[in-house]
C-alpha cells in the first residue's frame, strides 16, 4: 500500500488510461477522484472501482472550463482534506490535414489538452505544494515529434511538455515532483473520439488496437514512475526510438513518419 491515504485527482478518469490509473493507484492504497464530462460513464467507473474496494469520488467537470477546475479541486479537498497527486489525463486527439481543418478544432484541442492542464494545475498547486506531492501530465510522443494529420494535437502536447518543464524548474525548492508521461500508441478510446476536419468524431480507429500497449500496462508504469518521482516516462520501444531519432536525425524522421503515418495507416483504413 505504497500510496495509502494519498489523494489522487485524475481528469478524464472514466475511460482509457485515466480509468486504468484510477484502478492501479486505488489498489495501491490511494483515495481516487475521477472527473469527466460524461456523467453516465463516470458513474459506471465509480461503481466498478468501488466494487474493487477503492475509495472514489466522481465529479462531473470539463477541464476546458476554468471554473470547473476550481470546483473539482475544492470538492476534492472538502471530501478528503488534502490533495497529493494531480494527474492531467483528460485529452482529445484529431485526424485531419491542417490545410483542410476548421480552426475551431485546433482551438478545442488547445483548450482541453493544454489549458485544461494549466487550469487544473493552477488550482491544485497550493495543495500539492503543502503535501510535497506530484503533478503528472499524460502527454504523448506527439509532444516530442509533430505528427501529420495531428497538427493541433502535437501543438497541444508540445505546449503541455513545455509548461510542465517550466513548472518543474520553479518547483525545485518546494519539493514538488513533476512527471511528464508519454505513452506510445495505446489501446484506448482516444482514436475513436479523435476530431475530424469539421470537429465531428472519427468514430473508428485506423489502427489495430489489439496489437497496441494496453492502458493497464501504461498505468502500472506511471505508478512506478510516480513512486520513484521520475522526471520523464517515454513508453514503448517504438516511442523511445522515435524520440531519439528525431533529436539526432530529424530530416530522416520526416520521411519515416510520412511513410508510417500516411502510407501504412491508409492501408489499414
Amino acid at each position: 500500500m505504497v500510496l495509502k491515504d494519498k489523494v489522487v485527482l485524475i481528469t478524464g478518469g472514466s475511460l482509457g488510461i485515466g480509468k486504468a490509473c484510477a484502478e492501479v493507484f486505488g489498489k495501491a492504497g490511494a483515495k481516487i477522484v475521477i472527473t469527466g464530462r460524461n456523467e453516465e460513464a463516470l458513474e459506471a467507473t465509480k461503481q466498478d472501482l468501488e466494487a474493487q474496494g477503492i475509495v472514489v469520488l466522481a465529479i462531473r467537470a470539463d477541464v476546458a472550463i476554468e471554473d470547473d477546475n476550481e470546483r473539482m479541486v475544492a470538492q476534492t479537498v472538502a471530501a478528503f482534506g488534502r490533495l497529493d497527486i494531480l494527474m492531467n489525463n483528460a485529452g482529445v486527439s484529431m485526424r485531419a490535414l491542417f490545410e483542410e481543418v476548421d480552426l475551431k478544432v485546433i482551438r478545442q484541442l488547445m483548450e482541453v489538452n493544454f489549458f485544461g492542464t494549466v487550469y487544473a494545475t493552477k488550482y491544485a498547486l497550493p495543495h500539492i505544494i503543502a503535501q510535497k506531492g506530484s503533478i503528472i501530465g499524460i502527454s504523448s510522443i506527439a509532444g516530442y515529434r509533430g505528427l501529420p494529420e495531428r497538427s493541433g494535437y502535437s501543438a497541444s502536447k508540445f505546449a503541455m511538455n513545455g509548461f510542465l518543464e517550466a513548472l518543474r524548474t520553479e518547483m525545485l525548492p518546494k519539493g514538488v515532483h513533476v512527471l511528464v508521461a508519454c505513452p506510445g500508441y495505446t489501446a484506448s478510446n482516444i482514436r475513436n473520439t479523435a476530431l475530424t476536419k469539421d470537429g465531428s468524431q472519427q468514430g473508428a480507429s485506423p489502427r489495430e488496437e489489439g496489437k497496441l500497449m494496453t492502458a493497464e500496462a501504461v498505468a502500472e508504469l506511471i505508478l512506478k514512475a510516480t513512486v520513484k518521482r521520475k522526471r520523464d516516462l517515454i513508453l514503448t520501444r517504438e516511442g523511445k526510438l522515435a524520440v531519439f531519432l528525431n533529436r539526432f536525425f530529424p530530416k530522416m524522421m520526416d520521411k519515416i513518419i510520412y511513410k508510417r503515418e500516411f502510407v501504412q495507416v491508409k492501408k489499414v483504413k
